[in-house]
């Protein structure tokens, strides 16, 4: 799911970072998904690229009085959004829920494939791409940036960008980067769904929240349940739990059977408390980048983060440059 809509709404993320900001964000946010689908148009990467509309469910957290309030602030920031009444969701979607926001610019694809591409390219630009090396730490010196390898190696470059993820360092960790569980389930090919599902991406305003999805090939993708604990992903027992909330969470909303699932997985994910990433150059380490923190918009963040990066590499600093700091 590649969305411009963030963890965080509009409306809410105006009370931590200002209108200004916060609506900057999301205007980003939503370039960032245009520009990623133009990317891989122009290299021709073959990754079940598709564009999707959104729909955001009224749930526990944010009923129909904070959409309202939502639909309101995106308008304000120049971001379409449409309110459905609960008639009109019905109508539309067989859903019954208070509210509903529909919106477009957001896309699917096939993650796995989608970065092959785009490192496939890469190599042919010149990159060199090893993998099964670990970096164990890092050190600015002079003009140069050095990293040690768990095999002892030593690598020098002008600027390292570590974009790891959750998994990073311990001199780059963040007091306000947390981990958390996340879990997600596939169910098998070709499973009977409302047809208008195909063109939209799900997700509600509750606590934990549910996103799902469909596939080409007539999957339906479904994740959510976080929790805190960011070694409750390893748990055989939370999986099994987890994916049977799940199924009858997509089956109350919209009356599907997923039944068995060909595939259910769970893993950790970095989180901060604004649902902004941290892209940034480190204190004290001149060369040395950082981008983490990536919540629920991933992909949509690392576009995001690769432009601004390269940006202040080449010294032409992106205007957003200081829209997601190192806190």
């Amino acid at each position: 799911m590649i969305q411009h809509e963030i963890d965080v709404p509009l409306c809410v993320l105006t009370t931590m970072i200002g209108k200004r900001d916060a609506a900057r964000v999301w205007q980003r946010s939503a370039q960032a998904v245009e520009r990623l689908i133009e990317l891989v148009n122009d290299l021709s990467i073959s990754c079940s690229l598709e564009r999707k509309r959104t729909l955001f469910l009224a749930g526990d957290q944010y009923g129909v009085r904070s959409l309202k309030k939502e639909v309101r602030a995106r308008h304000k920031a120049n971001i379409g959004a449409e309110l459905l009444t609960s008639q009109t969701l019905l109508k539309r979607h067989g859903i019954s829920r208070t509210a509903a926001i529909e919106s477009a610019i957001s896309a699917s694809a096939n993650p796995a494939q989608m970065t092959s591409g785009l490192l496939r390219h890469a190599a042919r630009m010149g990159a060199e791409i090893v993998s099964g090396v670990e970096v164990k730490d890092v050190r600015s010196i002079c003009d140069s940036v050095v990293v040690s390898t768990d095999a002892g190696a030593m690598i020098s470059a002008r600027h390292a960008i570590f974009c790891t993820g959750y998994e990073f360092l311990e001199s780059l960790a963040n007091k306000n980067h947390r981990v958390i569980s996340t879990w997600a389930l596939a169910s098998r090919p070709r499973l009977p769904r409302p047809d208008w599902l195909d063109d939209y991406l799900v997700w509600e305003g509750s606590d934990p929240y549910l996103y799902f999805r469909a596939t080409p090939d007539g999957r339906v993708i479904v994740g959510g349940e976080d929790e805190s604990d960011e070694q409750a992903y390893k748990s055989e027992a939370k999986i099994v739990a987890k994916t049977k909330t799940l199924i009858e969470k997509v089956a109350d909303i919209i009356g599907i059977e997923i039944g068995k699932p060909d595939f259910r997985w769970a893993a950790p994910f970095g989180t901060t408390p604004d649902g902004l990433p941290m892209i940034g150059s480190v204190p004290g380490m001149p060369g040395v980048f950082v981008t983490m923190g990536f919540g629920g918009n991933g992909i949509t963040f690392s576009q995001i983060a690769a432009e601004l990066v390269s940006s202040e590499i080449f010294d032409h600093r992106d205007p957003d440059w200081d829209l997601f700091p190192l806190h």
